[in-house]
């Protein structure tokens, strides 16, 4: 007589597994199709730009907006880790103008964004960075750009699942600045950081000699009066934790160290100023507000084998990265 559990486990096997394995077979291309479809990304949005240029407001895809705007921030010579800090940072930017009513400025002109680099991000269209850069920037930096945008893809910075103002500048002079030392909200993921690793930039450290009759006259043209005993006349009364001047008094007023940079126009807010017979010497750190990531010292970071979202998390304090789409 035969075993029964065998003829059971038989007749199962012929009934039940047969026919699903073959199934399988039959179908397999259509299933693993079907996952790759499921998995893969291939959302964006699109936004409007305000562009300055010719006043008019265009329909533009986020990612290939982003293009522009990463090879117009950033110098395409950098490290790859630190043009993808750039890329997320940017979209984050466009992202935060979502949230926030950007549309609502009354300089965008119903558009979330402009191409403005004064009011927004720069933006320079691909027929203007084909002549301001030869045929090999083209062919060679042109697809790293869109590279690390594209290895970004949707990818933004977030603090409290919102997402940030991400805050960037050129060349910190060693170490960032806390946003409300220089703007006027306090943003717990703009603090002050370190950034050790900027000697390369070209603005890191400058130096601007100026005659004590010209160095009067600005300061006379927006009614700050000196006396020609200028050494006198000058005092820094406070720095901040960056290092640049809070406070300094010119002549009999008291004004902000930003207002003194901006009448000079000086690379940075962090500088000594030193008499020198009839001129003056106005020595500077860095270049820009000083707030959020330096790109100089991203790219540094780049260099010493930090990857994209260390540079990020660095300088800027408890964010997470996360993906719009």
């Amino acid at each position: 007589m035969k075993n029964p559990f065998l003829v059971v486990m038989y007749t199962f096997l012929v009934i039940v597994v047969l026919p699903v394995i073959l199934t399988i077979g039959i179908y397999k291309d259509d299933i693993f199709k079907k996952e790759i479809v499921q998995t893969k990304i291939t959302s964006s949005i699109n936004i409007k730009v305000y562009n300055t240029k010719v006043d008019k407001v265009e329909d533009m895809d986020i990612e290939e907006y982003l293009y522009n705007v990463v090879a117009s921030e950033m110098p395409a010579s950098f490290d790859e880790e630190a043009l993808k800090a750039q890329a997320i940072a940017a979209r984050s930017y466009v992202f935060h103008k979502i949230e926030n009513g950007g549309d609502k400025i009354p300089q965008h002109k119903g558009a979330v964004v402009c191409t403005d680099h004064k009011h927004c991000q720069e933006y320079l269209d691909t027929n203007t960075l084909e002549k301001l850069h030869n045929e090999k920037w083209m062919s060679e930096s042109w697809p790293k750009i869109k590279k690390s945008v594209d290895d970004t893809r949707g990818m933004v910075l977030t603090f409290d699942q919102r997402t940030i103002q991400p805050l960037y500048h050129s060349t910190s002079g060693g170490k960032t600045e806390n946003s409300e030392e220089v703007f006027s909200s306090k943003l717990p993921y703009l603090r002050s950081v370190e950034s050790p690793y900027e000697e390369e930039s070209p603005k890191f450290r400058a130096n601007m000699k100026i005659g004590k009759n010209d160095f009067i006259n600005k300061f006379k043209g927006v009614g700050i009066i000196l006396s020609d005993n200028v050494d006198e006349d000058i005092q820094v009364i406070s720095r901040s934790e960056g290092g640049s001047v809070k406070e300094i008094r010119v002549g009999n007023k008291v004004v902000k160290g930003s207002e003194v940079r901006n009448i000079l126009d000086l690379n940075s807010s962090d500088f000594d100023i030193k008499v020198d017979g009839n001129f003056l010497n106005i020595m500077t750190k860095g270049y820009g507000h000083g707030v959020g990531m330096s790109q100089w010292g991203a790219n540094g970071m780049a260099h010493k084998g930090y990857k994209y979202d260390e540079i990020l998390k660095h300088y800027f304090k408890g964010v997470s990265i996360e993906n719009k789409y």
